[in-house]
């Protein structure tokens, strides 16, 4: 019981499947029943960020106990997404967080918080990323609790659940990258700034080259036309790659470590405060 009081101080109570009476101004969950502009279902952008370890203690939850994962790395799950909306719309998530139903956002029972997570909906094909930022939910029949913005982007916030495939994107603090139970790959094999060496392959031993992560877009005919001036106005090269979803703006190669750090700082000072570096081995 004094596991079950402390998580509900830190908003597990805003958790779908368990509530308690008078919390919320809704008795039932529902879309959004006032207008609103649709959302932009841009994914999450996956990055590195350190879990929050008040969210890894064991918990229980209407009679049953739950232990969080250390870790999602090789993290792989089928089964049932359903999502949640208005009813919880502005309370607080099990991450300390403030729950909105537009963003790209989900609940897990287990995963460390936060986690990203690629879903895809195994009825359409559709996917989506989400940032995993609360827990539930809690039916033994379901995996993930995904918000509105997110499940309407995968084509089920009508019928109300649907089959889902769910695979971490995990990131360590070196930005290297594993999808699921696919195999560790640097963040530049990731992006597709180099090909991904070969396991019978020796060490990268070449020069360090890098490039900067300006920005992620949904829209490519957006990203194509930011590149163009940024790679104009700071006469560097250009890339441009696609991850998933995402079109990311990267500047570069560039060898002068120098140079990085003056052109990072001033892109960061002209509207790119979530700029950073990325280094590849060629």
């Amino acid at each position: 019981m004094r596991t079950l009081r402390y998580l509900s101080v830190l908003g597990l109570l805003a958790l779908a499947g368990c509530q308690s009476a008078g919390r919320y101004h809704q008795q039932q969950d529902s879309a959004p029943t006032f207008a609103y502009e649709e959302p932009s279902f841009q994914d999450a952008i996956p990055k590195y960020e350190p879990y929050r370890q008040f969210n890894s203690r064991p918990y229980e939850v209407l009679g049953k106990r739950y232990e969080p994962m250390q870790s999602g790395k090789g993290f792989e799950q089928t089964g049932f997404a359903s999502w949640y909306g208005q009813k919880f719309h502005g309370h607080l998530t099990s991450n300390g967080e403030t729950y909105n139903m537009f963003a790209m956002t989900a609940a897990h029972k287990t995963l460390p918080l936060p986690s990203y997570v690629r879903v895809t909906n195994l009825e359409n094909g559709t996917q989506a990323i989400v940032r995993v930022n609360d827990r539930g939910p809690f039916h033994s029949d379901r995996i993930i609790d995904l918000s509105y913005a997110a499940a309407k982007k995968l084509g089920y916030q009508a019928k109300g659940t649907a089959k889902v495939k769910l695979e971490v994107i995990y990131f360590d603090e070196n930005d290297n990258v594993t999808v699921g139970s696919q195999p560790t790959v640097t963040y530049a094999e990731y992006a597709g700034l180099v090909e991904p060496k070969k396991p019978a392959e020796a060490e990268l031993t070449g020069a360090p080259e890098w490039y900067i992560q300006v920005a992620a877009l949904s829209d490519v005919k957006r990203a194509e036309s930011v590149s163009s001036v940024l790679s104009s106005l700071y006469q560097v090269p250009a890339q441009m790659a696609q991850v998933d979803n995402m079109y990311k703006l990267l500047l570069g190669p560039l060898s002068d470590r120098f140079q990085v750090k003056m052109l990072l700082e001033e892109l960061k000072r002209n509207g790119y405060p979530e700029a950073y570096t990325v280094e590849a081995r060629l």
